[in-house]
């Protein structure tokens, strides 16, 4: 799997869908933190984000993105993909391939028919919003769809058997839900449109067009089904064959739902195919309106584009809708038309001609109504043949209106008259094959989707109008399907091909940098921002609405800009105005300004409006910036603005210097209007100023007529003699330069001259003399003292002293040294001719010119001579195979100076110079005098190779055959072998290191390497090896491995190289194999921490690698191969700089190098990623100097981050030369067992050294390592003194008296001997028998924790979900004591006084509604002591009652007594942190209330979900196993309270259980019943369950989907067992057959009354006398109440802590048990055989946490989540801990803990924790003292998870914590995440919190009796009445509102004193 751009995925349990057929393997994944990962897919020209999977052999083919989570859901073969927004990979769902057959039913029982593995195509995939699923269909199961989870769509079921899509690979489906008929459960149904596909028997069971229902209790079913009608059509049998049906596009407009279809014009031929509109309206449960209609696209010049590709159903821009008729929130249909390829559209084969037209819904409605009403007044055929025989239309009376939804007469209807268009876009040799379209502003724009893989965008202006304004290559060669949908903003748009899917922006204004480049885009939504300079959309622009100049449209064409500023330049030491002509100024008030900006500064000068532009000055020449040196202008930035704002209109501006020019020919020759002043050799830009009566050269570039203009009249050197630029002269050589000068004029020819030479930065000069138009420089010898071969010196000829000519041709002395460029007589015989260089032969045998050689023609050899004394002075390879081929190189001097004379004369000879073989050189390889490359033939006297060995001779070279040259060296043919290879396989990618080893590996030149066919690239050779790389291969088989060496080609026949498939990476995770880091790498910048990888073939390769990626650099380890399927790496080390934790774990791209696999590198896009946790940190030892005195079995080292990255086999520590066994690692304390005796210290060497305390040091991976402290053995030496004389008698006497009892003990001893002997034998055989029971034990409970996780998942989420309603949810959270609460119900006054009190209250609700009273009346109570705990409760609650209906009030009520109880704290002396944690104050409990009434909506929507499944997994795994009815203990329990710690023996069952025809359960008028004995339900029972335990599971099982509020009561009814055709047995718990035992009875059970499997049991109702009640139904009643009870000594219960009074009868003396019986005495010795050592049992506690593990996860991922399954995070939670963050910055609390506990004291601890441990306040259910015991350790274990306190574990620590002690720092992880995300949420404004308290009291203002509330709160004003007027009268604003008279006055009117 792959995902584009980026990707995070984790792996987790197993799951089966046996429904479906789906086995075991489909995973369910848990979120991790959204990390920055890989990307496989890469993005689209490096913007788009891209999702591809190069995994799968895939082809995508349905695309869905969910409105509000913006998830895309990509369907494609055989999978299903969720992906975030940005197509990072959250989930996939693998649904196939899977056995199946099309000639089995959808049933799939067709135990003949054989089966094969089939592909699973993806048919629709449809977001249902009602119920948060998304439903996909298969063609598996003859088109059977499933509903996954939104959130994780690896998480499906299959809630029906129903056969809904096509069940091919290419048969159409169309699916969408809309609304359906009335009387449904659910308003919305399913509406499909399928081909027939006529794949197998069960095809024509398939409607063509229906409507399926979406109640979970119906799932897919027809929606409504009659006798003969339904929502359904289907094609009558003779036309199903030969009338294909298309269905290319659905949609719902108006109460009707639409599709749009390509089918055949008729059943008759031709039968050309045609496209129509079908349509149906959803209000009809018949589906009598069944009615189709053409639909037309048909061009001016006739073309009927006749078969629909693709629709999209969009709202139109406002030109567009003007040109339809409609208004723009009217919507239209898109569609996309071709033209058949044949003339006669006899094929549904589209061409390459492709047509959009455009149509209104409300014309199509029209034309419908049109068709119908032709029809209904009698006219014409009902048509539609292939559905049934067509009649005559039946004539009524009937007026047909718009919402007409059919009749049984006249259908189904097929309308003649045609929904007809001309298309506004035409393509020719261009297949369209999908569009989407949305508007901006007056615009409307299609996206076009192209079969070639393009992209085209296109603006619709008028129904006459279009144009393409871009082309997108989206996947070139793909093509585009029909699926195309936008992003929530319609920002984006998603665009799928076969193999990718692409989010595509629908603009990119901000490309376009300039306005000519932004209009000329054509782009509707992309426009020129004119004020802010941008290309941007028209939102963007500020002011854009204010002047249709601001934002220039692409329809205006038109730019703002300067198209001429006069003067264009100017010298920089001049100042003018400018005048400026602008196009398109904006007409804007105020100001302008021009801008000049260059080199760093911004100059502004004020600038006035003219006529056609504006005028502004430059500025002032001492501001502007200064010419760079070796410039001679610099170039500003001349733009106009507005005083504030950017430049919105900008031009370039030249200020140049004519003064920075110091020649005549540079300065006349440049771009501004500069010129030359000759006689004072200056450039100048005002010659009337500067060159007065001077000689002038004018530019180029200057205005006006000239006689002398250019550089052609400069003063100037022309060239030399011989007309070269370049004048040669030998070192040391003296020589007189002349050169030719052109324009001296006359009075420049009487000044003396110079010649000046600059050699090496020294000036020479010489005198010079003008003769003619040559310059002579005086003879001077030219030198340099550098070794370079040569120098150039600048030649510059100076007339007036200091005024050099012009040297335009750069014409320069080139000074060289023969010796230096060349070193041999073959090197200076060819070096270029003009330095004319001789080889000089005298005693230095240099290379010199003539005159430096004695000027001896005899010793002086030029080019045309030869040299002599060749020499090779080396030459490679050595040896070669004898095959030959071998092209040899050799290198020397003197080898000839043209290849000529070296053509023939290469040769390897013997020592005595006879040929072995001869060396052809190659002449274009060939370098003159220094290299040959030959190419050597095979020895002619080889003709089968060598035997005895190598053959050796040298190389020689003979020069024209005058000179010889032999080698030193020995040139060998060799016969190289082939003797092994390794490795002996490698992957399929190729990429594998192959070694080949031999002898004479290195000979020749060129070695070629193969691996069958293929070359393998040679990369290294030496005489025993040669190393190649693998290439890939198609193919996994053993190829032939060769070696060619020039012409010898050598094979290996002993065996062959296999190629073998992919290794493949399925598991990566920290530590060891199975680890408990749930699957996630993790590792530490020092690195070195174990990765434990899974896979498949992982063995193929040698030599793997793991890398990390931080800022595009990979970071690199080793890895280690331990079998094919498992491999250990070590995590890479990375630099701690390059890594920031402050934000937590960092998220890194990692994979692994393994040959040239790609399938194993970013699996950060597939798997888990790799998390970089901060280095952990290991503190020292904290007693003095770090000696710490060993005094238990166990050391303890206490750190930091112990254990986010590491785990215990990452962690060595050493004492001294040995180890501590480390047993435990947790967040800050690691726990080893040092050894038993002290090691020795380790010296420097690590050598050990015994006389040293043993140093302490912990390593953590390779890399990290502490040093904790010395570690003693010894005892702390003490200050003793000399033994005091009385005590050493004393010690003298004790010892005697010991000496004495060990005689005594060992006479005792030997006496019992014998006894003991005998005792130990049998103490043995019980011991015995008692381990294979341990074992027994330990080995059933490790089974049940392996093979139990997966039995849940599929069965505990059916049925609904029975949530109470509002009004008892709130009532039990609150008053949870009080089931009937006076709040619910009327107030029950005297009629006579009911006028007082009605009045009273609401003059004491105007009170309450008074926020100064209402403070002080809480405040007043709150300050009275003999205010109580219960009455703060009440109170609190009684107020939030009162205020349901005004929750904004309440808030803010609630705010400021929560700021001053923040206060007071804060003022008190205890610590902040316990805030909030008790409910001690009437604000704490209106915290509660509060949360508990804004999440109601939160706990229907999301949570509620994952809390029922939690409770429902729990009971049924309770429920699996022996439960004791009396003590409630269980053998599946999280609460080692409630454990049974025995062994029971029990047999599962399946009894079938009625009820009675007579059962009538009655409670408050409702009655439920059940329809008759024949109605028997299959329960699953244990035979050790009593009789009242079988009632409840079968009232569970038979009232499955019944509120437990509306069942029976198991008390109301009996137990029959029908044995036989007449017998009936009642069971009870209870009865004569009852068995004593002594003083215990043990309550009847189904294996007591020996009940089979299978037995048909009856619920039967008790007698009405209700006398005939068992004794024990009395006791169990009393089994609710824990009453005191008075037993005498013997029968008093023991102190068992599961033993209570109710197991006793205190009547018949009895007491009672099921399962366990707790003995009073203790045990006696003969039984200790048949008990076992009650601790082993708790190993069953892991086993049900396990198995319930998924399900907690679930809850707490829910609730400590921002993003709830497409709901927002409720505001209530983000306004509420905004409010404490702010309370903490108000009082100065920087540490984080404080606050962190504030927000869980606040919110989990005071709400969830609650309705963790009361699920029953929510749902109508029944909570077990076993299940509230489990949820008990639940809710422990989610306030561990809240505490920001390390808990440190033991041996003694309680069961609870000790069970998820490894999970809950990943919980308090995710608390963590969950506080900052919220943290880093934007504000919630108060408005639109206000808007939602409204939203809330308007739901709920009417739920309680706010006048009962009122009158509870008045009994407290009343009896507080004296202290609360007083603190009325004495507060200012209650004084000054009159509030205590206004209380006086209520008190009044209460008691009726006053008038009413």
């Amino acid at each position: 799997m792959a995902a584009a751009c980026w990707c995070q995925l984790t792996s987790g349990v197993y799951f089966s869908c046996p429904a479906l057929g789906f086995t075991p393997g489909h995973r369910v994944r848990e979120m991790l933190l959204v990390l920055l990962l890989a990307a496989v897919g890469g993005c689209l020209g490096g913007e788009y984000p891209t999702f591809s999977d190069p995994e799968a052999e895939s082809r995508f083919s349905h695309l869905a993105v969910h409105d509000y989570t913006e998830r895309v859901y990509v369907g494609g073969v055989n999978r299903i993909y969720q992906l975030g927004r940005d197509l990072r990979l959250e989930d996939v769902a693998r649904m196939g391939p899977r056995d199946d057959s099309p000639r089995c039913p959808v049933t799939q029982v067709c135990p003949n028919e054989p089966k094969r593995p089939t592909d699973y195509y993806s048919k629709a995939l449809v977001v249902d919003y009602s119920q948060s699923k998304l439903i996909a269909c298969g063609s598996l199961f003859q088109g059977m769809c499933t509903v996954h989870d939104l959130n994780a769509v690896s998480s499906f079921e299959t809630p029906a058997a129903e056969s809904v899509v096509a069940n091919n690979a290419t048969a159409s489906t169309v699916a969408f839900i809309a609304p359906g008929p009335k009387n449904l459960p659910r308003t919305h149904v399913l509406y499909v449109g399928v081909s027939y596909t006529g794949n197998g028997p069960y095809r024509s069971d398939v409607p063509a067009v229906s409507s399926r229902s979406l109640d979970p209790a119906n799932m897919f079913v027809i929606a409504h089904s009659g006798v003969t009608t339904g929502t359904k059509i289907t094609l009558n049998s003779m036309s199903r064959e030969i009338y294909p049906i298309s269905y290319v596009h659905g949609f719902n407009s108006k109460g009707f739902s639409y599709f749009v279809t390509v089918q055949k014009l008729s059943t008759d031929p031709p039968r050309p195919f045609v496209s129509k509109l079908v349509r149906v309206c959803q209000r009809d449960v018949q589906y009598y309106s069944y009615t189709e209609v053409p639909l037309v696209c048909r061009a001016a010049d006739g073309t009927d584009y006749n078969l629909a590709q693709a629709a999209f159903v969009g709202r139109p821009g406002s030109e567009l809708a003007k040109s339809l008729g409609i208004s723009a929130q009217d919507s239209v249909l898109f569609a996309v038309f071709a033209k058949s390829k044949d003339e006669a559209d006899v094929y549904n084969k589209p061409g390459d001609a492709s047509a959009l037209c455009v149509y209104a819904l409300s014309a199509v409605h029209r034309k419908f109504t049109q068709n119908i009403q032709h029809c209904f007044n009698g006219n014409g055929e009902r048509g539609l043949d292939f559905i049934n025989p067509s009649q005559q239309c039946y004539p009524t009376q009937l007026q047909i209106n718009d919402e007409f939804c059919g009749m049984d007469v006249n259908t189904p209807l097929g309308g003649s008259m045609a929904v007809e268009a001309a298309p506004v876009l035409r393509f020719s040799g261009v297949l369209l094959t999908a569009v989407a379209a949305t508007s901006t502003h007056d615009y409307t724009v299609t996206f076009l989707g192209t079969a070639t893989g393009h992209l085209k965008k296109a603006v619709v202006e008028t129904v006459t109008k279009a144009s393409e304004y871009s082309d997108l290559v989206i996947d070139e060669g793909s093509p585009v399907h029909a699926d195309m949908v936008f992003d929530k903003a319609k920002l984006n748009l998603y665009v799928m091909t076969d193999k990718k899917v692409t989010m595509v922006k629908v603009q990119e204004c901000q490309v376009f940098r300039t306005c000519m480049d932004c209009l000329g885009a054509n782009d509707p939504y992309c426009g020129w921002c004119s004020l802010e300079n941008k290309c941007s959309l028209r939102g963007a622009c500020a002011e854009a609405a204010q002047d249709p100049l601001y934002w220039l449209s692409y329809k205006s064409g038109r730019c703002t800009t300067i198209t001429e500023v006069h003067p264009p330049q100017i010298q920089r030491t001049t100042a003018r105005i400018l005048s400026l002509v602008i196009d398109n100024l904006p007409a804007l008030e105020g100001s302008f300004y021009c801008a000049f900006s260059a080199l760093g500064k911004a100059l502004v000068t004020n600038a006035t409006r003219s006529a056609n532009g504006v005028n502004c000055p430059t500025p002032h020449t001492d501001s502007l910036p200064t010419i760079p040196p070796g410039e001679h202008h610099f170039t500003a930035k001349l733009s106009v603005r507005m005083k504030i704002g950017p430049d919105f209109v900008a031009t370039n501006f030249t200020f140049y210097d004519c003064s920075t020019y110091t020649s005549c020919t540079a300065c006349v020759s440049s771009d501004f209007p500069c010129d030359w002043c000759v006689t004072g050799h200056r450039c100048t830009h005002d010659t009337g100023e500067n060159c007065r009566n001077d000689v002038l050269v004018t530019g180029v570039s200057s205005i006006g007529p000239s006689i002398r203009s250019g550089p052609g009249f400069c003063p100037r050197i022309n060239k030399t003699a011989n007309g070269s630029t370049e004048i040669l002269v030998a070192s040391g050589i003296s020589k007189r330069i002349s050169v030719k000068v052109d324009n001296i004029q006359q009075h420049i020819a009487r000044m003396r001259f110079l010649c000046q030479f600059n050699i090496e930065g020294r000036v020479k000069q010489v005198n010079a003399q003008l003769i003619g138009e040559v310059m002579y420089c005086e003879e001077m010898v030219f030198s340099y003292s550098t070794q370079a071969p040569n120098i150039s010196a600048a030649f510059a000829v100076i007339w007036d002293v200091n005024k050099p000519f012009d040297n335009p041709e750069n014409i320069h002395v080139l000074i060289f040294r023969c010796l230096g460029m060349a070193t041999s007589c073959g090197m200076c015989l060819e070096l270029p001719e003009k330095y004319r260089c001789g080889w000089c032969q005298d005693s230095d045998h240099s290379c010199q010119v003539y005159d430096h050689c004695n000027r001896l023609p005899t010793l002086w050899l030029d080019r045309k001579q030869t040299c002599p004394n060749p020499q090779i002075l080396a030459f490679s390879p050595k040896s070669g195979p004898w095959e030959g081929g071998t092209n040899i190189t050799v290198r020397g001097i003197n080898l000839g100076r043209v290849f000529s004379d070296i053509a023939s004369s290469v040769r390897v000879v013997h020592e005595d110079g006879k040929t072995i073989a001869e060396c052809t050189p190659h002449e274009d390889l060939y370098v003159k005098t220094t290299q040959i490359v030959c190419h050597v033939e095979k020895p002619p006297n080889l003709t089968t190779g060598l035997v005895g060995g190598p053959m050796v001779g040298f190389m020689e070279v003979r020069v024209q055959n005058d000179y010889r040259a032999r080698s030193r060296e020995h040139y060998s043919f060799v016969n190289p072998r082939i003797t092994s290879i390794k490795p002996g396989k490698g992957p399929k990618s190729g990429g594998t290191v192959l070694e080949v080893w031999g002898l004479h590996m290195d000979a020749g030149s060129k070695a070629e390497a193969y691996v069958g066919a293929l070359i393998c690239n040679v990369t290294s050779r030496d005489a025993n090896r040669a190393v190649c790389v693998t290439p890939a291969s198609t193919e996994t088989l053993p190829q032939t491995v060769r070696l060619k060496l020039d012409n010898g080609l050598r094979v290996f026949e002993d065996y062959k190289f296999l190629y073998v498939d992919d290794p493949h990476v399925t598991h990566v995770e920290s530590g060891a194999p199975g680890g408990q880091r749930g699957g996630t790498p993790r590792g530490i910048p020092s690195g070195g921490i174990l990765i434990s990888v899974k896979g498949t073939n992982l063995n193929s390769v040698q030599y793997p690698s793991m890398y990390v990626i931080v800022d595009n650099e990979q970071f690199i380890s080793n890895c280690s191969v331990e079998s094919g399927v498992e491999m250990r790496c070590k995590s890479p080390r990375v630099p701690p700089g390059r890594l920031d934790f402050e934000g937590g774990a960092v998220g890194l791209e990692y994979g692994f190098h393994m040959d040239h696999v790609a399938g194993v590198r970013n699996l950060s896009s597939r798997l888990p990623p790799f998390l970089m946790h901060p280095d952990p940190i290991y503190y020292p030892f904290p007693e003095q100097g770090g000696l710490k005195y060993y005094k238990s079995d166990y050391l303890t080292i206490n750190g930091m981050n112990l254990d986010r990255a590491s785990q215990e086999s990452d962690v060595v520590v050493r004492i001294g030369t040995a180890f501590c066994n480390v047993t435990s690692l947790s967040r800050s304390q690691l726990t080893c067992r040092p050894p038993t005796t002290q090691p020795p210290a380790r010296d420097p060497s690590g050598r050990p050294d015994t006389a040293k305390v043993p140093e302490v040091v912990v390593e953590v991976g390779d890399h990290l390592s502490f040093t904790i402290g010395r570690l003693s053995y010894e005892s702390p030496v003490g200050g003793g003194e000399a033994l005091s004389r009385p005590l050493l008698i004393g010690v003298v006497c004790g010892a005697c008296v010991l000496v004495v009892a060990v005689v005594l003990i060992l006479i005792a001893y030997r006496r019992k001997s014998t006894e003991s002997s005998r005792v130990l034998k049998n103490m043995q055989e019980q011991m015995d028998v008692l381990e294979l029971r341990v074992a027994s034990e330990c080995k059933e409970a490790f089974a049940e924790l392996q093979t139990e996780m997966t039995d849940l998942t599929g069965d505990v989420g059916s049925g609904g979900i029975p949530f109470l309603d509002y009004r008892t949810y709130a009532m039990k959270v609150l008053l949870p004591n009080a089931d009937d609460h006076h709040v619910l119900r009327d107030m029950q006054i005297d009629p006579i006084q009911r006028p007082y009190v009605e009045k009273g209250l609401r003059l004491f609700g105007q009170l309450v509604m008074n926020k100064t009273f209402l403070l002080l009346f809480i405040r007043t109570l709150e300050a009275n002591r003999y205010f109580s705990m219960r009455d703060r409760v009440n109170v609190a609650s009684l107020i939030m009652v009162t205020l349901q209906g005004k929750m904004e009030y309440c808030t803010d009520i609630l705010k400021t007594l929560l700021a001053e109880l923040i206060e007071k704290c804060m003022e008190g002396k205890s610590h902040p942190k316990l805030l909030l944690r008790r409910t001690e104050s009437v604000a704490e409990k209106m915290l509660s209330a509060w949360f508990t009434f804004l999440l109601f909506k939160f706990l229907r929507e999301c949570a509620g979900d994952p809390l029922f499944l939690l409770y429902r997994a729990i009971k049924q795994q309770v429920d699996k196993g022996p439960v004791d009815a009396l003590t409630s203990e269980a053998r599946y329990s999280l609460s080692e309270e409630k454990l049974i710690r025995q062994s029971i023996e029990y047999k599962c069952m399946t009894v079938y259980v009625s009820m009675s025809s007579q059962t009538v359960y009655s409670q408050g008028g409702l009655g439920v019943e059940c329809g008759g004995e024949n109605i028997e339900t299959a329960v699953k029972v244990l035979d050790c369950d009593t009789v009242s335990q079988v009632k409840e599971k079968a009232l569970d099982a038979i009232y499955r989907n019944t509120q437990f509020s509306q069942r029976p009561n198991k008390d109301g009814l009996d137990l029959e067992w029908r044995a036989g055709n007449s017998g009936r047995l009642t069971l009870s718990d209870e009865d004569s057959t009852t068995k004593a035992e002594g003083e215990w009875k043990r309550l009847n059970t189904l294996a007591h009354y020996k009940v089979p499997d299978g037995a048909l049991l009856t619920l039967v109702p008790k007698q009405s006398s209700m006398y005939n009640l068992t004794l024990m139904t009395d006791k169990l009643d009393k089994s609710h109440k824990y009453e005191t009870l008075n037993f005498s000594l013997k029968t008093s219960p023991p102190l068992s802590r599961a033993t209570s009074p109710m197991n006793h009868d205190p009547e018949g003396g009895y007491k009672y048990w099921h399962l366990v019986r707790h003995h009073d005495a203790e045990q006696k010795e003969g039984e200790r055989g048949n008990k076992m050592v009650s601790e082993i049992y708790l190993t069953r506690l892991l086993a049900t946490k396990g198995t319930l593990q998924k399900f907690v996860d679930d809850l707490f991922e829910t609730i400590f989540s921002t993003a709830h399954r497409g709901s927002a995070l409720p505001l209530a939670i983000k306004y509420m801990f905004d409010f404490l963050d702010d309370q903490a910055l108000d009082h100065g609390i920087t540490d984080p803990e404080v606050v962190h506990t504030w927000k869980s004291n606040s919110l989990p601890l005071r709400f969830w924790v609650n309705l963790i441990k009361n699920p029953n306040f929510v749902f109508d259910i029944h909570k077990s003292n076993i299940v509230d015991s489990c949820l008990s350790v639940v809710a422990q274990t989610f306030m561990d998870a809240c505490s920001t306190s390390e808990h440190r574990l033991g041996k003694d620590s309680p069961s609870s914590k000790l069970l998820y002690a490894k999970d809950i720092p990943v919980y308090k992880d995710w608390v963590e995440r969950y506080y900052r995300d919220i943290k880093n949420m934007a504000a919630i404004s108060d408005q639109d919190m206000n808007a939602m308290l409204a939203e809330e009291s308007r739901l709920h203002a009417h739920e309680f009796n706010t006048n009962v509330a009122l009158y509870d709160l008045y009994a407290y004003a009343v009896k507080y009445n004296d202290q609360l007027i007083l603190t009325l009268e004495e507060d200012e604003f209650s004084t000054k509102n009159k509030l205590p008279w206004k209380l006086a006055q209520v008190l009044s009117i209460m008691c009726g004193e006053a008038d009413a």
